[in-house]
């Protein structure tokens, strides 16, 4: 997950690009949680959308580390 990915000579560090992913994947799981009434049940929406955020973000750069998940 160390160094920079490059997108048409602008070098852009790793975790941004992560973190956009991360973005995109919990946008899509907050409209699919909201959809099937998870919301309901939960106490503060912003803290669990936070929360969740953290949780992939974290998922996605243990996945892309160099010595794989459990490294």
């Amino acid at each position: 997950m160390t160094g920079e990915a490059t997108f048409y000579g602008v070098y852009i560090p790793w975790l941004l690009v992560l973190a956009v992913v991360a973005w995109g994947l919990c946008w899509g799981a907050r409209r699919l949680l909201g959809s099937l009434g998870v919301y309901r049940w939960v106490w503060h929406a912003a803290l669990f959308d936070t929360a969740l955020y953290v949780l992939v973000l974290f998922v996605l750069t243990r996945l892309t580390a160099p010595g794989g998940f459990f490294s």
